[in-house]
């Protein structure tokens, strides 16, 4: 698992060009913001890395589970960006509104691991 801590840097993206030469795959979850999705959209693209909990569904369900929980919400804002692998999920987060970080998916994706 790596953690890029924001937009992949230029150490990040080495490292990520070594092992995709070695031959690994990836599976890549980020943010559900705007700067999230471009950020996915170049990692997707440039690896042909599978989204993993990316999709419309994955957003609308964690938007639902932060609201009822009571967790403060932070609003989606910036210019919007399509995800080049769900077509749906730009509408989706404009008719919700809401940012959703890493931390939000967190329980998730570590039962995934397991």
């Amino acid at each position: 698992m790596i953690c890029t801590s924001g937009n992949a840097t230029t150490v990040v993206l080495t490292l990520l060009d070594t092992l995709a030469d070695a031959g690994c795959t990836f599976a890549y979850h980020g943010d559900f913001d705007w700067p999230g999705i471009a950020l996915a959209n170049r990692i997707t693209l440039r690896y042909r890395a599978q989204p993993w909990r990316m999709t419309a569904p994955d957003y609308e369900y964690l938007a639902t589970r932060t609201q009822a929980h009571g967790t403060p919400q932070l609003l989606l804002t910036g210019p919007r960006t399509e995800a080049t692998w769900d077509a749906e999920l730009a509408p989706t987060m404009d008719a919700v509104g809401i940012a959703l970080h890493e931390e939000a998916a967190l329980d998730l994706l570590l039962e995934d691991l397991a």
